[in-house]
């Protein structure tokens, strides 16, 4: 569609032919010394005759008027010469095929005429941006928040274009590790050093504000950026990730405040999705816990490998309801079967197996929260997570799935409390089915994911906006980290390799402490540790100070994914599987006591953390 013809734009095509005359009138002038002979005046203007429609032409054809001259760049400049080059063209057109008695036009004006037309079109265009740009940047608010970035590669140049007529941001200084960059300018702007001269930089300009424009640079970069930002108390920002400047610009509201994942410094995960597809494409999957924070994801992981059928078992409404709600506006051609059932319920569980014959089940649900389930609720614990285990894969091994995966926790590692035990409990129902089954049963065990319904982070996100204190249980308890998406796509990674039995372990990077996951929240949320206090309240029931990935008694192999590996844990004894099950359907609820007791029977390696003893520690920060 031809660009609709304003008075803005008529002016500039009477500017455009105007040049024209000019640079005509000016080629001879110089040509000829300044001087005018009247024996050429009237071949020159019948030139000039000629030359102004087929320039008129060119410039609609070469589209000069679909740009804005406030943004006129390099594409706007590309036009304008490509209009040059077509009237140039036709001024040797007319003088090779034109002749008047007595009159000849100079040859030099065959080089004069478009030198002189491009200068005044370009230098036209780009002094009327200049002057617009100087317009607006005088009218902007003195007070804009300075603010530094670091990156001054690509990013950080489209970055420094679009901060420059925003009314909030004013970019002061740039800062690059690459010393080839330091001293330069980018739009006027200086790198003044590395990022280990941001607190000297953020003091010199007075600015409290950071924003990180390197998309591309590992996650450990971007981790020791942040945090060098956070220790000068700056605001942090982060330009997300290289799909956000596919568009060719930058815009503030594509950028968001540092998270704490952004601290993990944790690589992206690559899971080997051609095979994945292979396995879950145009299979009926089953889902247990699938409101869940790790059970949702799942969900919208596989999602991409197009199952014929996804089974959300939920005991949660709401959490059902959110999922089934988030597939209908997101892949609504999906077949989702919302279904509302507790894992402990055999007839539910059959039912479900025998109307939808799930293929393969990834089994999420599950009692997690350690000092909830150690007082008051150990058998309900064992009920949720070692019963209902027991029902999905008698279920899955009878009615012939293909495989069955269980999310397992590091808790179950020499476990201390009741949820890693039930847990371990869980671990070794499915090995002793693997060895009579044709289903292949896996097991996928990893730590704390970032953001999970018991996750530290929710909690001291709440405290922290309620004005502290953050309660942390002890200054030295560490626990491993990893995104809810990541964990996913490792636990299909691993479902789509498992053989039979086996534990996967994911890699979870290093232990991180809790002290210091707090201290990191407060200063990304702008407060000090001076405002918000961090208060130890000692270790819960049931909590250990070091998490362990692997018993004592294990060994890991690794696996064609780097960042995966097979434990080889104790393996169960054949009655293991009927003895169990007689002492989980008993119908009696046992006390606390009695199910510790008991569960030492199934779980040697589980020794019951002592009762709580209070620990004189000190209030604030370690």
């Amino acid at each position: 569609m031809p660009p609709r013809i304003s008075v803005h734009t008529f002016l500039v095509f009477l500017f455009d032919l105007l040049a024209v005359v000019v640079a005509w009138a000016g080629g001879l002038l110089i040509r000829l010394n300044f001087a005018w002979p009247s024996e050429v005046g009237f071949y020159t203007v019948l030139i000039l005759a000629a030359l102004l429609p087929i320039h008129a032409l060119a410039c609609f054809w070469a589209g000069l008027y679909r740009g804005i001259w406030r943004f006129a760049s390099v594409p706007d400049l590309k036009r304008v010469l490509h209009a040059i080059a077509i009237s140039a063209a036709g001024l040797v057109m007319i003088k090779a095929f034109s002749s008047f008695p007595g009159s000849t036009l100079p040859r030099a004006m065959l080089v004069l005429y478009p030198l002189l037309l491009a200068t005044i079109m370009c230098g036209g265009r780009l002094a009327w941006r200049m002057w617009k740009e100087h317009r607006m940047s005088r009218s902007l608010p003195a007070t804009r928040e300075p603010v530094v970035v670091v990156g001054a590669g690509d990013s950080g140049k489209m970055l420094v274009h679009t901060l420059e007529h925003r009314t909030d941001w004013r970019v002061v200084a740039l800062l690059d590790d690459d010393r080839t960059k330091w001293g330069r300018e980018l739009s006027g702007i200086r790198v003044e050093g590395g990022v280990d001269a941001l607190p000297r930089t953020l003091e010199k300009h007075e600015a409290t504000h950071v924003i990180l424009a390197m998309p591309s640079a590992p996650p450990a970069a971007i981790k020791r950026a942040a945090n060098i930002a956070m220790s000068a108390d700056a605001r942090v920002y982060i330009v997300p990730g290289i799909e956000e400047l596919m568009c060719g610009r930058v815009e503030i509201d594509a950028m968001r405040p540092v998270e704490v994942e952004d601290l993990l410094g944790r690589e992206p995960v690559q899971i080997n999705e051609a095979h994945v597809h292979k396995v879950f494409a145009r299979r009926t999957i089953l889902v247990t816990g699938a409101g869940g924070s790790i059970g949702s994801e799942l969900c919208r992981q596989l999602a991409k490998f197009e199952p014929k059928k996804l089974i959300l078992l939920e005991t949660s409404e709401f959490a059902l309801y959110s999922i089934t709600e988030w597939f209908a506006s997101h892949h609504p051609e999906m077949t989702i079967i919302p279904l509302i059932g507790d894992i402990r319920d055999e007839a539910r569980v059959e039912e479900v197996f025998s109307v939808w014959h799930p293929q393969a089940v990834f089994h999420a649900a599950a009692y997690k929260h350690v000092p909830l389930m150690e007082t008051g609720n150990a058998w309900q614990a064992v009920s949720n997570n070692a019963l209902g285990t027991l029902r999905l894969a008698s279920c899955a091994h009878r009615h012939g799935a293909e495989r069955f995966v269980l999310i397992s926790t590091d808790k179950a590692v020499n476990p201390t409390n009741i949820m890693g035990a039930t847990k371990r409990l869980a671990e070794m129902l499915c090995q002793a089915f693997s060895t009579l089954s044709n289903t292949r049963f896996g097991i996928v065990r990893f730590g704390n994911v970032l953001g999970s319904s018991g996750s530290v982070v929710p909690k001291f996100q709440a405290q922290i906006a309620s004005g502290g204190p953050i309660t942390v249980t002890h200054p030295d308890i560490t626990r491993y980290f990893m995104s809810i998406p990541e964990a996913s796509q490792l636990v299909l990674q691993a479902a789509a390799q498992a053989g039979n039995g086996e534990i996967f372990v994911l890699d979870m990077g290093e232990p991180v402490k809790i002290a210091d996951l707090a201290r990191s929240m407060i200063r990304l949320s702008g407060y000090t540790e001076a405002q918000i206090a961090i208060e130890f309240t000692g270790l819960r029931p049931g909590e250990k100070l070091y998490e362990e990935l692997l018993a004592d008694t294990e060994h890991t192999l690794p696996t064609p994914h780097p960042k995966l590996r097979i434990a080889r844990s104790r393996q169960v004894d054949e009655y293991f599987l009927g003895n169990l099950q007689n002492w989980l359907e008993c119908s009696t609820p046992l006390d606390d006591e009695t199910v510790r007791r008991n569960i030492q029977k199934w779980v040697v390696e589980y020794t019951p953390s002592p009762p709580k003893t209070d620990i004189p520690l000190s209030r604030g920060v370690a």
